[in-house]
């Protein structure tokens, strides 16, 4: 029986983010895309995703610790193994003893002469594991007791793994993207709030169809690069040129966010570095409130940056004879 921490590569001790961090590692090097020239990535893609399902579960992942349930989740057999050992024969001997039991276990017929009259137990032993009578000739033991075990669980089908590349602005903004499945059909899929590079998204009875019901969709999200934004936490961040006249005078200029661009009042005297916040502008906050039927999201910031004309010369002539007395690196003891 495979072990689930095994399959992950963490410690049994390892925290909810250890568990979380693993599995991503392992997603991005498994995932059948990346590795088209090896046939059994798909296969151990599924196993780590289905280790990482239960063990992700606080419930499940205590009950596997305590050997309630098996590597996929079904209940563990409480009877696995009593048919192993030996049982008490005639004389009360621990050993291979000729009980009518399982691997020696006591039969109906087991305890005559053990100080009484020969009496037939079939019905306290019917009561106590729910065996059925089964007579045999000349009031013989049964050959066994208890219920038959379940029949084996039908496996799933297979899990069927997606790639969705998501541009950066439409996942900042948590916008629903498109994906066909493959069976054909395109559907609506609505991204989670605070969507990170990498996240996995499972889409139930998407897969391929199996005896025991259809195995899943698994997407793994793949946010691209944005050329001026870009991501830290929740807020947004990005460089705005603006001309040393609009820095001198103040001014209104627009400024790009994910949403559209927006109006910027530059206040006068303005210098290089200085962050201007847009509020509500950044990412998708996770596990954040909804407002308005839409989540929290970040801030932007924009840094200023002065730039000056591709040619100084006529800028040199208005300052011909002006020096600015400022020390601006007067802080750093120069």
């Amino acid at each position: 029986m495979r072990d689930l921490y095994t399959t992950l590569g963490v410690p049994r001790t390892a925290s909810e983010q250890d568990i979380k961090s693993a599995y991503r590692k392992l997603a991005k090097e498994l995932h059948p895309d990346r590795n088209k020239d090896k046939p059994n990535a798909s296969e151990k893609f599924s196993e780590v995703t289905r280790a990482y399902d239960l063990l992700s579960d606080k419930a499940k992942r205590a009950q596997y610790d305590r050997g309630e349930i098996d590597a996929d989740g079904n209940p563990a057999n409480p009877f696995a193994g009593m048919g192993a050992r030996g049982g008490y024969g005639r004389g009360g001997a621990y050993g291979g003893g000729s009980g009518g039991g399982p691997g020696g276990a006591p039969g109906a017929g087991d305890f005559a002469g053990m100080g009484g009259d020969d009496v037939d137990l079939s019905d306290l032993f019917e009561g106590l594991f729910g065996g059925r009578k089964n007579p045999q000739p000349g009031g013989g033991a049964r050959r066994g007791f208890g219920r038959q075990p379940p029949p084996p669980p039908q496996r799933r089908g297979g899990d069927i793994q997606y790639r969705l590349a998501v541009p950066f602005v439409e996942a900042a903004a948590g916008r629903d993207q498109r994906i066909t499945l493959a069976d054909g059909k395109a559907i609506s899929l609505k991204l989670p709030a605070g969507v990170d590079d990498g996240t996995m998204m499972r889409l139930k009875d998407k897969g391929h169809p199996g005896a025991g019901g259809n195995g899943d969709g698994i997407v793994m999200v793949e946010i691209g690069n944005h050329p001026f934004f870009k991501r830290e936490g929740d807020n947004i961040r990005m460089d705005l040129p603006i001309t040393l006249d609009e820095a001198v005078r103040g001014a209104k200029v627009k400024c790009p966010t994910v949403d559209g661009a927006v109006m910027l009042t530059i206040k006068p005297g303005s210098s290089s570095g200085t962050v201007m916040r847009l509020a509500g502008k950044g990412w998708t906050r996770k596990n954040a409130k909804l407002v308005d039927g839409k989540h929290e999201r970040g801030d932007q910031l924009v840094a200023l940056a002065i730039q000056l004309p591709a040619d100084p010369g006529p800028l040199e002539q208005r300052l011909e004879g002006w020096i600015d007395t400022a020390r601006p690196r007067e802080k750093f003891g120069l």
